[in-house]
Order: C-alpha cells, then structure tokens, then sequence
C-alpha cells in the first residue's frame, strides 16, 4: 500500500530503531489486514500518537476501525481487556490479529469525545463506567507492581535527561509513595491506565464506550489517577482537588491512596522523550500539597 499516509503525531516515533522499523512496516501490515479483513479503508484518524488507526468498512457495509499498535509495553494485552469487558461499558473487539499487533474494532458513531460536555457531567459519566471495568483480573495482564518497578527505575533517569527541570524532592517522594502503595494493595482488578475523557467516545450502542486500554492489573484506588489529571476536565488546583475528592467519595475509595498513586502516576508520565510536560508537574505538585 504504497499510497498510505502516516500522521504526523506517528512520525515521531521514527527516532527510535524500533520506532523506524514500525513506520518502514506499516504499507505491508496495512495491506495484509485489508486483504484478510477485506475492508475498504479510509484515510487515518490523525489524533493518535501511538498506534494508525483507520476508518473502515466491512463487506457487509458495516462501519469498523482498524487499529494497528506500535510496539510499547503499556499497549500489551490492550485485545485482553477488551475481551474481558466483552464490550460492557468499552468499545467491541472483532478481531485480532497478533502478529501484525492488528485491532478490528466497531467503530463508535458519532464518536465525539466525552470532554465535549461540561466537566461535572463528564465526571458522572466516568463514575458510572468505572465500576463496569473493575472485573476480577491477572496474568497474562501486566500487574501494577512490575510497572511500578519500572518507573521507579526510569524516574531519575528522565528527569535527568530532562534537564532536571523541578526539584529532585518531587521525584524521591514520588518514588517513595509508589513503592509503599505498590507493596500494600487491595484486592486486584482489571484498570484502564489512560481512563481520561479523551478516551470515551458517544456512540449509539451505549451512550458512551471506552477506547484505547493501557491495561494493568491493580487496586481500585490506582484507576482514577488518570482522570485526576485530566486537564481536559480543567486544569487548575481546585479542579485536580475536586476530581480527585468526588471520585473518591462516589467510589468508595481509600482518598490518600487514590492521591498517592495519582501523585506517582501523573509524574511517572510527565516525560515524553527529554521533555518534560509542565501540566504533569503542576498537578503532582497541587496533590502534594492536599
């Protein structure tokens, strides 16, 4: 497929070997899954930043997407959970393909994002999702802890690389709380670790689904540390307090767990490439101080 055109947002990730290799594949992996799907394929969704996802139609003329991952640990077992959660609350799964790390997805209509409405009414909208994605969960999953492993490696590193761009004390209690929550967990279940309301689409089978799962394995508290953080949903002390004290309260959660590991996560994530993303770090900050 010699005519494919990659968005832009993708063509980052030609700086790494890794990366390079995937972009050079993509033609082929297209082309394969059209022929083994039989879909007719319309120009990528320019959005994502790490995976082409396209508009398709099926023989039948149903409307689908087609969702080619690039390799990265938190997209493993993203066919898992949506598998697991069977399409409850979460965008359907037709097919996969594992070699090609290839997704058949239904395709949400009209697809508009949940930051669309107010921010108090998409915060109900993501309290009455999360409990339908709680289901009792394990290996082959990635569980919290091995991924908590790996940021408390990687912390300093980026923050160095970085140019160690805020205090060295954010990223220490940072590593402190995370290796405490991660030792002291409740019970373990399914978690969409990038739960945010640019990842809720309106669609006519349910009002809203779920897209893109970064699954792990973990403790109710850690899943709505994404949301915390969602600055779609307002970025500003009082918002970031006020997501994370009405989620807390609606969802029977532990408050100073949730904080914790919304502190460790949203700082975890507060690096792309040497670049640190200020928004990160502001609002680590703001639930240090709550």
């Amino acid at each position: 497929m010699t005519d494919l055109v990659v968005p832009s947002r993708l063509q980052r990730l030609g700086r790494s070997a890794a990366g390079k290799e995937w972009l050079e594949s993509l033609p082929s992996v297209v082309e394969r899954c059209a022929t083994r799907w039989s879909l007719s394929l319309a120009k990528p969704y320019g959005e994502s930043s790490a995976s082409l996802v396209m508009p398709a139609t099926a023989p039948q003329g149903d409307e689908v997407v087609l969702k080619i991952q690039s390799p990265h640990r938190e997209g493993d077992h993203e066919a898992t959970a949506l598998r697991l959660w069977n399409s409850s609350g979460a965008v359907r799964l037709l097919d996969y393909d594992a070699a090609d790390h290839a997704l058949l997805l239904e395709r949400c209509t009209p697809g508009t994002h949940l930051s669309e409405l107010d921010s108090k009414d998409a915060l109900g909208v993501l309290i009455e999702l999360l409990p339908r994605l709680w289901l009792p969960a394990n290996a082959p999953l990635t569980p919290l802890t091995s991924e908590v492993a790996w940021w408390v490696e990687a912390l300093p590193r980026q923050w160095y690389e970085a140019g160690c761009p805020f205090e060295r004390e954010l990223v220490d209690v940072a590593i402190e709380m995370l290796e405490e929550l991660s030792a002291s967990q409740g019970e373990q279940v399914l978690i969409h670790q990038d739960l945010h309301a640019d990842n809720v689409l309106r669609s006519e089978r349910e009002p809203w689904l779920v897209i893109d799962p970064k699954p792990l394995t973990a403790e109710r508290e850690f899943a709505i540390a994404p949301i915390v953080r969602s600055y779609e949903l307002g970025h500003s002390e009082d918002f970031v307090l006020g997501r994370l004290d009405r989620l807390s309260q609606e969802l029977d959660l532990d408050r100073e767990r949730a904080r914790g590991w919304a502190i460790g996560q949203t700082l975890a994530w507060a690096f792309e490439e040497d670049q640190v993303l200020p928004r990160h770090v502001e609002t680590a900050g703001w639930l240090l101080g709550a």
